[in-house]
């Protein structure tokens, strides 16, 4: 069978506008191949020209790009340090500031922020930006609404007083919305926010190529004020970050010069 995947990479970069080629091909490669055989296609372009006509596909296709595995606090023991340290820190001279949770996934993060605002920081005055680029999950994201499973990190009086429980889900407080707007948004095509305090981008780049992630990290010191802050995950540490006029304030954390 003939490989037609790099004419399925420059049609699905005219449409829906992502662009593969900045993704390890290894493994985007695979998920989409898993994909496109449980829907019974022989090849990338007809599987495409399927999409094409059939929003149901393209958004099947679209979550598959997106690794949306999320949960409140997740590494529990980062959010400490954002915290005791890095929000007190950002807080010091001004009392309002500006949270970008960038691919936000199903809203757990942005969220989080939330939660953590209204319970340490109730007099700090903060504007949360929550992105992604799959419009199906921030969907969810607005709904609030979460299993078990995703509340695991949170103690259980957190839970009693921020969720409604209805069966087995849990839907958060509507006051914990009020200082969120979620937006669609594409990291590697996308204009970035401006004058941002916080980034938060965890366990994303870790799909993309070297050469995205370079564009991407200098669009995050772009968007960042003086003295602002990158939060990444755990297995996306910057190894040059002065590349980017960034510099280690604290593991996983990195502060704009």
């Amino acid at each position: 069978m003939k490989d037609d995947y790099m004419e399925f990479i420059q049609l699905v970069k005219k449409k829906p506008g992502i662009d593969l080629s900045l993704y390890k091909e290894n493994q985007m490669k695979r998920r989409i191949t898993t994909l496109r055989n449980k829907r019974g296609f022989d090849s990338y372009v007809s599987y495409f020209k399927a999409m094409n006509k059939d929003d149901t596909l393209l958004n099947e296709f679209t979550d598959r790009l997106t690794i949306n595995v999320s949960e409140f606090y997740r590494n529990p023991k980062r959010w400490d340090v954002l915290k005791d340290s890095i929000l007190p820190m950002l807080l010091k001279n001004n009392k309002r500031i500006s949270i970008w949770s960038a691919a936000c996934s199903t809203g757990e993060e942005p969220y989080s922020l939330a939660l953590m605002a209204k319970e340490h920081f109730p007099n700090a005055r903060i504007q949360l930006l929550a992105t992604d680029i799959d419009a199906n999950v921030l969907a969810k994201a607005k709904q609030g609404v979460y299993s078990e499973q995703a509340l695991k990190e949170l103690p259980d009086r957190l839970i009693k007083k921020h969720f409604t429980q209805t069966g087995s889900l849990y839907k958060i407080d509507e006051s914990l919305k009020k200082n969120i707007t979620f937006k669609k948004h594409n990291l590697l095509s996308d204009p970035y926010p401006e004058t941002i305090d916080l980034i938060i981008c965890r366990n994303v780049l870790i799909y993309f190529t070297d050469q995205a992630k370079e564009q991407i990290y200098r669009n995050f010191s772009n968007s960042l004020k003086k003295n602002g802050v990158l939060f990444v995950g755990s297995t996306e540490q910057i190894f040059n970050p002065n590349k980017y006029t960034l510099h280690l304030a604290e593991t996983f954390f990195y502060q704009k010069a």
